[in-house]
């Protein structure tokens, strides 16, 4: 098919098939064979917004102006199709419900639109949230993963009856009509409004089937915590024939892919964490370096930052050194290199073969991921796919290497829980599939292969 065609050959979806916004929702399963279809109640609410969504724009005649999955989930190319809608749709509208975050199909659907819109703010240095969410079962605070928790909406808005209810509330008591029309069109609204105001540009479609779940995985805790550190100079202190405009006042705000990216690297990252239901933490290794003792049991694990550069420096670089032998494979480190940095790019085999002879074991370490990652990220969409896996490698570590505690009350037969700022329990899960290290950038090692070196550093502890 030309949609299939165009994913294939990396090009851009036709305007004539962007859905104006994508409605994101959890299935309800039927209740036997052959009973009424639970999710009957969903299509009149897309039908509903669709309707809206036409009259309040100029929408041409055939124009998609709303997708939902339900009737290619299962057919052929169902995940394309998918990818697609998420890459070209300006709004992305949540149905809440506790069976929507307990979904992994409808966080990974979340994380997919969540990156777009973080790439584009990283580019920009604007905000560009473009999640409108919609009450159809009235959730919690406290049932939120923290993607959703952290989004500012006003729900009552669209009226008193829509929030105690829902609009599953509404939609199915009959005196509850005019409450009901009222929240869709200003449903509506608030959809046309957003996709006015943010613009979200269409990018490359995900592989949907590869991407993690927004709300963490399946059981695990919304306190699940990661801490990113980055080794990088401050303008005021570079080496000497380094130019400023990729630095500013801190570490915290060096930013490697200047001039196309105008966020600083290490907010972007922290919203790339966050959109993996983390609670994340940023701090400078200038800070912290003196702060780190192998000795003691890990707090939550982290991701490392490097600036190639800071080997120019020769008390960071003993520094970096010493921090190398410790045995922390709960730390991965991510080297942003941007190619189009002529400095960078003149120095590069210097500076890459200097960092490898100060960060030796950290370099090496982990899953083949975490290599490539650690061998250099040579632009901002490399970063949005790979980190995602460091992270849950780091975390991976985290949960080998932390402190255990018995359950108060319980014998020494039973199994051990993990406590802490984590909030995990139960075994692993295990990390995605590494990304292929020959589409990253930066300096090669010439170790390509993928096999698993996971373990390799758990012979340190």
């Amino acid at each position: 098919m030309f949609l299939r065609s165009q994913l294939r050959d990396g090009g851009r979806v036709p305007a004539s098939v962007q859905p104006y916004f994508f409605l994101s929702y959890a299935h309800t399963p039927r209740f036997g064979a052959g009973g009424p279809d639970p999710d009957m109640w969903v299509e009149r609410l897309f039908r509903d917004l669709c309707s809206h969504v036409m009259a309040l724009t100029d929408l041409p005649a055939g124009a998609e102006a709303g997708f939902m999955d339900r009737e290619i989930r299962s057919g052929e190319g169902w995940s394309e199709r998918l990818g697609a809608a998420l890459a070209t749709c300006r709004v992305f509208v949540p149905l809440f419900s506790p069976r929507y975050f307990a979904s992994e199909m409808c966080g990974k659907e979340w994380y997919a639109f969540a990156q777009r819109a973080i790439h584009q703010g990283a580019l920009s240095n604007q905000p560009a949230e473009a999640i409108v969410p919609a009450l159809w079962v009235p959730v919690p605070p406290t049932q939120l993963p923290g993607p959703a928790e952290r989004l500012q909406f006003n729900h009552n808005t669209f009226g008193e009856r829509y929030v105690t209810d829902g609009l599953y509330g509404l939609i199915k008591l009959r005196g509850y009509a005019e409450q009901y029309e009222r929240a869709v069109y200003e449903l509506a609204k608030r959809i046309v409004r957003v996709a006015e105001t943010v613009r979200l540009e269409p990018v490359r479609p995900l592989d949907y089937r590869g991407v993690p779940s927004a709300f963490g995985p399946t059981g695990s805790s919304p306190a699940r915590s990661l801490h990113v550190t980055v080794a990088a100079a401050s303008r005021h202190d570079l080496p000497d024939g380094r130019s400023p405009e990729y630095y500013g006042d801190s570490a915290l705000e060096w930013n490697p892919y200047h001039p196309v990216a105008q966020r600083p690297i290490a907010y972007v990252a922290e919203d790339l964490v966050k959109n993996l239901n983390y609670q994340t933490s940023l701090g400078s290794f200038d800070d912290e370096a003196g702060h780190y003792d192998s000795k003691q049991p890990p707090t939550r694990p982290e991701i490392l930052l490097v600036d190639r550069w800071v080997v120019e420096d020769e008390h960071r670089r003993q520094r970096l050194a010493a921090f190398d032998q410790e045995s922390r494979p709960w730390v991965n480190v991510v080297v942003p290199w941007n190619r189009y940095d002529h400095q960078s790019r003149a120095k590069e085999t210097e500076l890459a073969r200097r960092l490898e002879e100060t960060l030796p074991v950290k370099m090496g370490q982990g899953r083949a991921a975490c290599r490539a990652a650690a061998n250099g990220v040579a632009n901002m969409e490399t970063l949005g796919q790979i980190l995602p896996q460091v992270v849950e490698a780091a975390a991976q570590q985290f949960l080998r290497h932390a402190q255990v505690y018995l359950p108060a009350g319980s014998t020494h037969t039973e199994r051990p829980r993990l406590l802490g700022p984590m909030g995990m329990n139960g075994p692993p899960v295990p990390p995605p599939a590494p990304f292929p290290p020959d589409t990253l950038g930066g300096h090669n090692d010439g170790n390509d292969n993928d096999t698993d070196r996971g373990d390799a550093d758990d012979s340190e502890s």
